[in-house]
């Protein structure tokens, strides 16, 4: 007996100990185990903000949606274990063999596996219940991942949250997960803006990157217990964060505008039979883009690899792809040398065919002898040599002071990805050769936004303000976040400026005898005064290094209407072989694309019509 008590005793003090030892030395880590086990940690996604133009029309928006999810082999453990107990309950297992009972079951789960991917297509289908852009529910691919051997797999994505809950109720271990997805009601249309968002909703291409950060907001969480068999432990709810739901953007743009712009390139590209064509039209007074497109957009709603295959894109090249602008960027040429006092509209040059500047020599595109051009002249018909003799007064130091006023070889900071500076060699590392090509738009490169916001300052009197994408960012609350003012810079005087653009309307002047008429003749639109300037500039041929004879960038910058300056319209043009019009007609320009722009424009705008010019202005002296 005594021996027994011993032994009881010895048992009890061994019990006790452990008993102490695992609450007091392992009860904290267990009681952390048990908690993690039982804790559930919820993420509430916040809402990305939509997108919209600057008269309130969508862009991008996101719809909340559900994905339907399983796991394959949990699924077919518990569906086997279902049908053993049913055949155990209805006595269907009594006299069988255990190897009949395996075949049996195994035959019970296929029958559930195939009804699932037949009645899940079935039920989506009937709702109508998959997003726009979504691929087609196929039975046999829902098949294929019911059966596969992997513990997650994504049945359906993009599907309505109710019929996805009525899904879940119905099917044993399906799941229908929160997913947002991004809509972009309009296809392609500004799409090389507007960029697109990933599957995990973050920022890829354009706008939708490199706003991310003020689209994609803060996403809420929550903790809360859960029982062994999954059910909410009343009462558990802690560590609540809610969601900050993303703010919403204004952009500059005019979705209509947008529209119009986009389908004319393309129709442009493929009269021209052209590589690309680009186009951006300004607000002349806010520096606003109200239009920026470029050709082979993508569709964010089709199918994005065969569309990548067929040479579409997301690029926006009007900001990321720069290009010798050639004629169209005299007007710099004839800016400075008014502003400095070293020529006036009427004065006549005696222009030569040809000039030598530092031993090299520089013709016009046409061959002639002396012509009395004046200064208007000079840029009226295009005269290389002439804005090489303006240049020349003006002087090399001069010039790059004001290439850099204009905002040549600088990014333009708009506030989208990608954008290129341009190029533009630094002074110290000008030759002659250099100064007998860059007041002629050529040895230099800038972007089809640069080439319009040059225009932008002249049309501004002489102000040129830094071109802007966001109209207004709406935080979640509704409050206005200020945004910071666009730089601002006064390239020249507003009596130089008013003075060139006069000037430019010699560009788009026809005179019947042909001796008055400037060179970009098709970009005159009847009933309004406008100025610009075609060009022309020859690309680099790879094979040579040397300028080509064949490949060209087609260019026409204007400002409408030119008596009360309203848009810029600055287009390029790759590569034409023939017309921008239909059937390839009106020549190797780019004007007839400006002038059915801004066509457009003063008709949507009703702007009233200019006052008739009295006279032509005088290109050739008699």
């Amino acid at each position: 007996m005594t021996i027994f008590k011993g032994v009881f005793v010895i048992l009890a003090v061994l019990l006790i100990g452990r008993l102490g030892w695992v609450q007091i030395v392992w009860g904290p880590e267990l009681a952390a185990q048990a908690e993690e086990q039982r804790a559930r940690v919820y993420v509430d996604p916040a809402r990305r903000g939509e997108i919209i133009d600057r008269e309130g029309n969508q862009l991008a928006y996101t719809m909340q949606a559900r994905s339907l999810t399983v796991s394959p082999m949990l699924l077919r453990d518990e569906l086997r274990q279902q049908q053993d107990l049913q055949m155990r309950v209805d006595g269907e297992n009594v006299g069988k063999s255990p190897e009949q009972i395996s075949d049996e079951l195994d035959d019970r789960v296929q029958d559930v596996l195939e009804r699932m991917s037949r009645e899940i297509p079935e039920m989506i289908e009937d709702a109508g219940a998959v997003a726009e852009g979504s691929e087609e529910v196929k039975d046999e691919e829902i098949l294929d991942k019911l059966e596969a051997e992997t513990s997650y797999e994504v049945l359906v994505r993009n599907v309505d949250p109710d019929v996805a809950a009525e899904i879940a109720a119905t099917f044993h271990g399906v799941a229908a997960d929160h997913q947002d997805i991004r809509q972009y009601p309009n296809g392609a249309i500004g799409e090389n803006i507007i960029g697109k968002v990933s599957m995990d909703g973050q920022g890829q291409f354009g706008f939708e990157a490199s706003a991310d950060s003020t689209l994609s907001g803060i996403n809420g969480r929550s903790t809360e217990d859960v029982s062994t068999d999954g059910q909410v432990i009343p009462g558990t709810l802690r560590d609540v964060v809610p969601a900050v739901d993303g703010a919403g953007v204004e952009l500059t743009l005019d979705l209509d505008l947008q529209t119009y712009v986009q389908q004319l390139l393309e129709q442009a590209k493929s009269n021209s039979q052209a590589n690309s064509a680009e186009a951006v039209v300004l607000d002349v007074a806010t520096g606003d883009v109200l239009a920026m497109a470029n050709t082979d957009t993508i569709d964010p709603n089709g199918n994005i690899s065969r569309q990548l295959e067929a040479g579409k894109d997301f690029e926006n090249k009007t900001i990321s792809h720069p290009f010798e602008p050639g004629s169209v960027a005299k007007i710099i040429t004839a800016a400075a040398t008014l502003e400095e006092g070293l020529t006036t509209p009427d004065e006549v040059h005696q222009v030569p065919g040809s000039i030598n500047m530092a031993g090299v020599t520089v013709k016009d595109a046409w061959d002639h002898g002396v012509v009395p051009y004046t200064t208007t002249g000079v840029f009226g018909k295009s005269s290389n040599v002439g804005t090489l003799m303006l240049a020349d007064r003006l002087g090399e130091e001069k010039f790059a002071d004001y290439l850099s006023r204009f905002g040549i070889g600088q990014p333009t900071g708009i506030e989208l990805p990608n954008e290129s500076s341009g190029l533009l060699p630094p002074l110290e590392q000008w030759s002659g050769g250099t100064f007998a090509n860059l007041p002629i738009g050529q040895g230099m490169s800038l972007t089809t936004l640069q080439m319009a916001s040059i225009y932008q300052a002249l049309a501004n009197n002489g102000e040129r303000i830094e071109p802007r994408i966001i109209n207004e960012i709406t935080g979640p609350d509704g409050s206005v976040r200020e945004s910071a003012e666009p730089n601002r810079t006064q390239v020249v005087s507003p009596e130089t400026a008013d003075t060139v653009i006069n000037m430019f309307e010699s560009v788009t002047q026809s005179d019947p005898s042909g001796v008055q008429s400037g060179t970009g003749v098709g970009g005159a639109i009847p009933g309004y005064q406008t100025s610009g300037k075609t060009g022309t500039a020859q690309k680099v041929d790879p094979n040579t290094g040397a300028y080509s004879q064949s490949a060209y960038w087609i260019t026409f910058a204007g400002v409408a209407p030119a008596d009360d300056p309203r848009f810029v319209v600055a287009v390029m043009v790759d590569e034409p072989t023939r017309g921008v019009e239909e059937g390839g007609a009106g020549g190797q320009s780019a004007a007839p694309i400006y002038r059915d722009i801004a066509s457009w424009l003063l008709n949507r705008d009703n702007i009233p019509p200019s006052p008739p010019d009295e006279e032509l202005k005088i290109l050739q002296a008699y």
